[in-house]
């Protein structure tokens, strides 16, 4: 199964790609995929480079995969039907990549995640809301931080020449993905909006 490459690579390096909310994704995506203690990682979706290269240089070993050869990933394929076998990789990360699929395929990927995955897998996809969020530092105090978001839910998702759906819309709810996801096989530790990235939706997956 083929898909068409979407954004040139050029896309992931422009300014206006690369805003703050973007660099607090990474951390969580980052800090996500540390909290399941891999060895082994396989990001789906290369991007710019930047989490691999970090998970990376902090001792772990990660190969990726993509549709677009110019991202140079380590395997060249389809999310749907990945060239790999059963169980290759501790942690799976599919940060971002999901919505770039049509819904009907949502539990065949989903379900290649779980399949490539031995242990775990992270998975983050956008939500779509109005964000009230409250985020405030004490001296030799931690930083306390709040978020809630008003989903979207009244709108229908068109897709924009990049995503088929978003969650936080009309039939795609936080609860619908946790469900979906589950059903491939997945627990779901933890499903959170961070306050400092609130357009995306995160879930930490142990395989069952």
């Amino acid at each position: 199964m083929t898909h068409d490459v979407q954004v040139q690579a050029a896309h992931y390096l422009r300014p206006s790609y690369l805003f703050p909310e973007r660099w607090a994704s990474y951390w969580h995506q980052i800090d996500a995929v540390r909290s399941t203690k891999p060895a082994r990682v396989l990001e789906i979706g290369v991007g710019n480079g930047i989490v691999a290269q970090t998970l990376s240089k902090i001792g772990i070993a990660v190969d990726t995969l993509d549709i677009d050869p110019e991202l140079r990933p380590t395997y060249v394929g389809s999310l749907v039907q990945m060239p790999l076998p059963d169980g290759a990789y501790d942690t799976v990360l599919c940060a971002e990549v999901l919505e770039h699929l049509p819904w009907e395929q949502f539990r065949t990927a989903v379900a290649e995640i779980h399949r490539v995955a031995s242990k775990h897998a992270v998975i983050t996809v956008p939500h779509a809301g109005y964000v009230f969020s409250v985020i405030f530092k004490l001296p030799l105090l931690p930083t306390v931080s709040w978020c809630v978001k008003l989903p979207f839910f009244w709108q229908t998702h068109e897709f924009n020449g990049q995503h088929y759906w978003e969650s936080g819309k009309r039939g795609y709810s936080r609860a619908r993905i946790r469900r979906e996801i589950e059903k491939a096989g997945f627990r779901v530790r933890s499903a959170r909006i961070h306050p400092d990235s609130p357009a995306h939706f995160c879930l930490i997956c142990d395989k069952v």
